[in-house]
């Protein structure tokens, strides 16, 4: 169990000096000397004229250090002091790291009045005073130099000074030596801790009776075994109204400074910001209202203290190791009454006797693991006060003491209002003399003596206040009213450093060396002139068919051409160019291989000086471009060959097509192929590696689908589902360090990415890392409500500007396009499986429009006319993993998907939803385990009974299992609905090849047109060849199958078909040329090879064998 933390603490609060963060190497650093000298003075103004006699007053820790020469301002409000004085920093003493850090240096400008008559003493007054943070000497600096702002006394003439004018004083700081190590620069860090306000107070909070002191505390963990408390005191009780104004300056945690101004910490604000981006409690949309109300209307008590305090290196690893051990820290809150005690009298305080002075006792429990998020420096929110219970604190923190309750008598809290009223006043000189120094000593053995005594009494008082299980009712008001702080804590360095993006860059490039780049494309003077000529060759083509369609292919074999008629023609020819714009088209298409010429031959790229110059290149060039037309007009006249059709080749998205029926199908061998020709086409393009990876992690060549990815990432770098899939291939390899590399480095470079965000969390859950788990998934969450909010908004606005007329695909509950690894994840829709090729996707009509263009009578059939409403079921918000494992399943990565799902199944509210059963029924189904995915799938329909994705699914399972009878009924289902499944080539294909086994020939027909007009393929067009075949429909048959011909010619199953319509319109050599193919390819289907046998029987051809 780990060591609880809070078993002791130093004496001390923040009205008064604390004693300081001590490291057990403390006392070997020598004492420094921090000398401070004040300059000048600027704009000063007097009570008595222009130019009073001022002087200089410098105090630190509740000590006047000394005061300056009396010395005259001049007429310009400039007055020179020159003035050093120094105090001794020590680590064991009064002046250590920690006073250094949140306590400034006060420098109070007093005027001697002039002496008046009979007056003995001489008279003085407080002009202003200036505060200089002494915060530069703790990060490394060892002199600085400041003009800091002399803040106007009550009272002072200052205050009405002209608005140009700028009081201030100039001051140097230094030291002879760094009062930090090198080890301590590096190691140590400095926290702040800034307590704005609880707002939301309970009703017995009220500002008249008896003063209140309310406080707010939490302990620091030090270098050695003890806790260090922070104490917030005099919060000032507001009774609400308005919100507190935007930026606001932060105070000083020290009471009773002279100067109004003074209390504010230079340069250091509130800032605020919004409530999704902060890291407390009430940061969900639904506590947006509760908190706008309680922050402007209830009451509220408001600190806006800052609290800085240095942590030793060793108190930085005592700080991780509380925050991973126990992750909440438990901040106090009371109230105490404001105890003066009067001369010569003693209070119950004075005796020790302060039993129920504390008074409303809550705590919040402020979540500290952000902090070890890498890179994160900063966590600010709003924390829920609960009634202080000992056995919850423990139980949460680990933490026995309670500031408030066991280190009362330690801290004197009914004397903090009194002791704080002469501290750092501008008139107290304090000089510490011997008796006082041997005073802090016994002061410090007592306090240890009592620390150690105090040990086993409060865990004796622990145990006895949980087993008599005493209620805190008072604590119980701050649960009804509903109170929270709002508080920031921030660190100098992150706890986690994270890496730079520039050196996961530079892991990637060594991991994986980008492809060197592609050639530049040559322009010079010889491609423009072949540029030229192959300009003028299609524009001689062009005019040689329009004198064609005039004049007609007329060939005279050696007679005479009557040159009258040529004449006659070409006039008539260049009429029809000129009358039809022809002849501008053709000097338009010229002109740019002209310029281009121009530019690259002749050099000529400015305009010409004068109209001669212009005129003889003019003459030059004409020469020039008529001989090189001649050049090209006899080598086209000069080719007698003709030039061989080109191939037509299948598109990029139609190979990923084939591929992805191939694969559906279980042909892997042919997928693969066709994978491999997409790589081919173009290896520059990045998809085609993902898609050949992915297809490798199905088939579990993982050391494949490894080089796949990584040759993608070499073309692009910055390719952000590169980077993951790099990532999820590494992780199959265990390669655990480079898989984070690629994660990290997809975080950063695209930190909008919820995909990339939920990955990283899905790779640290891997690896049991449960803070990075909670960092990463907490970021993917904050973006996808971000989004939400988002989207909602231009939602409502789009339904405010047409309330009128709704669209009826707004009515329905859609399901919407699956992403795909092109698009950022941010786009990706809420619902859907599989992946789905673009041209399926694009295609946005319903099957009813699509067959209403079929020129069929099955237009008729039940399940195209009664379609199935859709469901209006209320669904789940979309969550992080679900858009996640989208994304995975599209790639086959399997294992990550398992994992997701299990978070998935954590993180919903009521239940599994319709689309985590459909998920997993996929996951089951690609393992061949169909009884489970049936189980899935009948809750999923339970859940979403109108879902078109449940049946089409559904219907694949009972089309592998052999149930043709119920995937027909399946199939017909997801057909009727309003909105298409996610995968409808599949739906189609499926379904047509049950129509053709049951013969309804009409049907397939029409569904397998239906499958061709979203996205064709070569069993698409297969299934309408056959099916026309079956309804003597030879001719469309023929055709059908020529295009799946054309897009596959090595299917057996096509030649076979086109043999049987050859034989049965009687070609013998091309029904002979198609078997002869069948046979080749090895067709498989034994009925279809014995009903061609019979055929050629019956026409007594076909067969060469014969």
């Amino acid at each position: 169990m780990a060591a609880p933390f809070g078993q002791s603490a130093k004496r001390g609060s923040l009205a008064v000096a604390i004693p300081p963060l001590q490291s057990t190497e403390a006392s070997l650093i020598p004492v420094k000397s921090v000398q401070i000298t004040v300059l000048e003075g600027h704009d000063l103004k007097g009570v008595k004229g222009e130019t009073p006699v001022t002087y200089v007053r410098v105090e630190y820790n509740g000590t006047t250090l000394g005061d300056s020469s009396k010395t005259d301002v001049s007429s310009t409000g400039t007055v020179i002091y020159n003035f050093t004085t120094s105090f001794d920093y020590n680590p064991d003493g009064p002046n250590s790291l920690d006073d250094i850090a949140h306590k400034p240096i006060f420098l109070t400008v007093i005027e001697v009045l002039p002496k008046e008559k009979r007056q003995k003493d001489e008279k003085t007054v407080a002009l202003g005073q200036a505060v200089v943070d002494l915060l530069p000497l703790l990060q490394g600096k060892c002199s600085f130099e400041a003009t800091v702002p002399l803040h106007a006394a009550p009272g002072s003439p200052m205050e009405n000074l002209r608005p140009d004018a700028k009081c201030a004083l100039e001051v140097a700081v230094s030291v002879q030596e760094s009062l930090l190590s090198a080890a301590q620069l590096s190691g140590g860090n400095l926290l702040r801790v800034t307590l704005e306000a609880a707002y939301s107070i309970p009703d017995a909070f009220i500002p008249t009776g008896p003063q209140q002191n309310y406080m707010v505390s939490l302990q620091v963990p030090t270098a050695g075994e003890k806790e260090y408390p922070l104490l917030f005191k005099n919060g000032v009780l507001k009774l609400g109204g308005e919100k507190e104004p935007l930026p606001r300056p932060k105070k000083w945690p020290i009471s009773n400074i002279l100067a109004p101004g003074a209390q504010s910490i230079p340069d250091s604000f509130i800032v605020g910001g919004s409530y999704e981006d902060e890291d407390g409690e009430l940061n969900k949309t639904e506590d947006r209202e509760f908190r706008i109300q309680a922050e402007s209307v209830k009451k509220r008590i408001v600190w806006d203290v800052e609290r800085r305090c240095y942590l030793e290196p060793a108190a930085v690893l005592n700080l991780q190791k509380h925050i991973a051990e126990s992750r909440y820290w438990p901040v106090e809150i009371t109230r105490v009454p404001v105890v003066t005690s009067t001369k010569g009298k003693s209070s119950k305080a004075d005796k020790g006797d302060d039993d129920g002075q504390i008074s409303f006792h809550g705590v919040a429990y402020v979540n500290m693991v952000p902090l070890l998020y890498p890179g994160v420096k900063r966590i600010r929110g709003a924390f829920r006060v609960v009634a202080y219970q000992v056995c919850e604190v423990f139980e949460k923190t680990k933490c026995l003491l309670s500031v408030f309750r066991d280190l009362g008598h330690q801290i004197n809290l009914t004397k903090l209002g009194a002791t704080a009223a002469g501290i750092n006043s501008p008139h107290s000189r304090a000089v510490a003399s011997r008796n006082q120094k041997e005073d802090k000593v016994r002061e410090k053995d007592g306090q240890r003596k009592m620390s150690n005594a105090l040990k086993p009494q409060v865990s004796e008082t622990a145990l006895e206040m949980e087993g008599s299980g005493c209620q805190n009712l008072e604590g119980q008001q701050y649960t009804e009213a509903g109170t929270f702080l709002v508080m920031e804590i921030e660190l100098d360095k992150a706890l986690v450093p994270k890496r730079l993006p520039e050196e996961l860059a530079t892991r990637v490039k060594q991991m994986i060396p980008p492809r060197p780049q592609l050639p530049c494309r040559t322009a010079g003077a010889k491609k423009a002139v072949k540029d030229y000529h192959s300009q003028i060759t299609s524009i001689a083509g062009a005019i040689l068919d329009e004198y064609h369609e005039l004049f007609g292919r007329q060939v005279t074999d050696g007679a005479m051409i009557d040159h009258q008629i040529l004449e006659e023609q070409k006039c008539q020819l260049n009429y029809e160019l000129n009358h039809s714009g022809k002849y501008f088209a053709f000097k338009e298409q010229l002109k740019h291989s002209v310029v281009k010429i121009v530019r690259e031959k002749y050099l000529k790229t400015t305009a010409f000086n004068n109209l001669e110059q212009l005129q003889a290149f003019q003459s030059e060039l004409y020469v020039y471009l008529v001989d090189q037309m001649h050049i090209a007009l006899n080598q086209v006249l000069s080719q007698d060959t003709a030039v061989p059709t080109l191939p037509t080749f299948a598109s990029c998205e139609q190979l990923r097509l084939f591929a992805h029926e191939a694969e559906v199908i279980g042909d892997y061998e042919l997928a693969s192929l066709y994978y491999q020709q997409r790589v081919a086409r173009d290896r520059q393009n990045i998809q085609s590696w993902l898609d050949y990876g992915a297809f490798c992690l199905l088939t579990e060549e993982d050391i494949k689908a490894q080089e796949c990815f990584r040759e993608a990432l070499s073309l692009n770098p910055s390719h952000l589902y590169s980077l993951l899939l790099c990532g999820i291939a590494a992780v199959m390899m265990e390669h655990y360090e480079e898989a984070e590399i690629f994660f990290e480095d997809a975080s950063c470079l695209e930190p909008s990415s919820i995909l990339a965000w939920t990955l990283l969390g899905l790779f640290y859950d891997i690896q049991d890392n449960d803070i990075r788990v909670e960092m990463a998934f907490h970021e993917a969450n904050k973006l996808l409500q971000t989004r939400l909010t988002k989207e909602k908004t231009i939602t409502e606005a789009a339904e405010g500007d047409e309330t009128s007329s709704i669209s009826p695909k707004l009515e329905s509950d859609s399901v919407e396009p699956v992403v795909t690894i092109q698009l950022p994840e941010e786009e990706a829709p809420a619902k859907g499986t599989k992946k789905i090729s673009p041209s399926v996707s694009k295609n946005k009509d319903p099957p009813q429009k699509e067959m209403k263009k079929l020129s069929t009578g099955v237009l008729e059939s039940s399940f195209v006319t009664t379609p199935v409403p859709v469901s209006r079921l209320s669904h789940p918000s979309p969550t992080i993993f679900m858009e996640t494992i989208r994304f995975l399943m599209e790639v086959n990565a399997l294992q990550f998907v398992h994992r997701a799902l299990a978070h998935e199944l954590l993180c919903l509210q009521g239940g599994p939803s319709c689309d985590y059963y459909l998920v997993l029924a996929q996951t089951h189904m690609v393992k061949k385990d169909f009884p489970k995915a049936e189980e899935c799938l009948q809750e999923a329909i339970q859940i979403d009974y109108l879902n078109p994705n449940v049946w089409a699914q559904k219907g694949h399972l009972c089309y592998l299992s052999g149930n043709l009878s119920e995937a027909k009924e399946c199939y017909e289902r997801t057909i009727s609905f309003v909105t298409d499944a996610a995968e409808m080539h599949f739906v189609y294909l499926r379904l047509g090849s049950i129509y053709l086994e049951e013969k309804e020939y009409d049907k397939a027909k029409q569904i397998y047109l239906l499958a061709c007009k979203k996205s064709a393929s070569c069993l698409t067009w297969l299934g309408v060849g056959i099916a026309c075949y079956r309804l003597k429909e030879m001719g469309e048959a023929e055709e059908a199958l020529s295009e799946a011909n054309a897009l596959n010619n090595n299917n057996a199953e096509v030649w076979a078909y086109l043999a049987l319509v050859c034989m049965q319109e009687g070609r013998q050599l091309e029904a002979e040329q198609c078997y002869k193919y069948t046979v080749k390819l090895e067709l498989k289907k034994e009925d279809l090879l014995q009903e061609i046998h019979e055929v050629q029987q019956i026409v007594g051809f076909g067969n060469p064998s014969f």
